[in-house]
């Protein structure tokens, strides 16, 4: 199955040649799109560089995607944070599971980099998340080319846009959780109170459920990404 991975970028540099050189270790047949939405650093030099195709688009990660999926030739679309990184046989992991026709989409095994506090928490709570039925983007997010377009994609929301589209996914197929591992970063929970965020995070979650408009709640999560506290 060929594969389309879409990275969606703003100003990530520092976390991005790491992500392509795991990308690109790969074994199968795939391409690497990065979406970027207007970086003023070197993100999208380091790209092509790379030998990713670049596709500029409205800034927002939703939106991104969306952009990256339009240019897309694989059957199968695999969305990657730029601060993330598959284990190397992630590609043959999708492959297997969708070889069920039954299963329309899923994501990876999740862990959290580093040996702070913080990512040994992330890594340990995670599992918990999808008891509740949640399931965020840097789990890497895969889906059947066909259903995505049927589903008309993300939403342009700026905030739980992944949450949204797995909920969607939900309702027409399988959606199944690998056990291969993606490896992300905590640096959101860093030099940051730990349970002050995760607290936000969770009550952004619940007003999420209760009906909030994402664009009021990504107000709320501006406020945390500022707070050095």
């Amino acid at each position: 199955m060929a594969v389309s991975i879409i990275v969606p970028t703003l100003n990530e540099e520092v976390a991005l040649p790491e992500t392509l050189r795991a990308l690109f270790s790969l074994r199968g047949q795939f391409e690497v799109i990065v979406a970027d939405g207007g970086s003023d650093d070197q993100t999208v030099n380091i790209a092509r560089s790379a030998g990713a195709i670049v596709v500029d688009s409205p800034r927002g990660r939703g939106q991104q995607q969306n952009a990256g999926a339009a240019v897309a030739t694989g059957h199968i679309l695999w969305f990657v944070h730029a601060d993330s990184g598959p284990d190397p046989d992630a590609l043959e992991a999708i492959a297997g599971v969708l070889a069920d026709t039954r299963v329309v989409g899923g994501n990876f095994t999740l862990s959290f980099d580093g040996g702070t506090r913080a990512a040994r928490n992330l890594t340990i709570a995670y599992p918990y998340f999808r008891l509740l039925g949640l399931c965020y983007g840097d789990s890497g997010i895969f889906i059947r080319r066909n259903v995505y377009d049927a589903l008309g994609g993300f939403k342009a929301y700026p905030l739980f846009e992944d949450v949204d589209l797995v909920w969607r996914i939900k309702r027409v197929g399988k959606f199944v959780r690998l056990p291969c591992r993606l490896t992300t970063s905590s640096r959101r929970f860093e030099s940051r109170s730990f349970l002050k965020t995760f607290a936000h995070w969770t009550l952004l979650q619940v007003l999420f459920w209760a009906g909030v408009s994402p664009f009021r709640l990504a107000k709320m999560y501006a406020d945390i990404r500022r707070s050095p506290h």
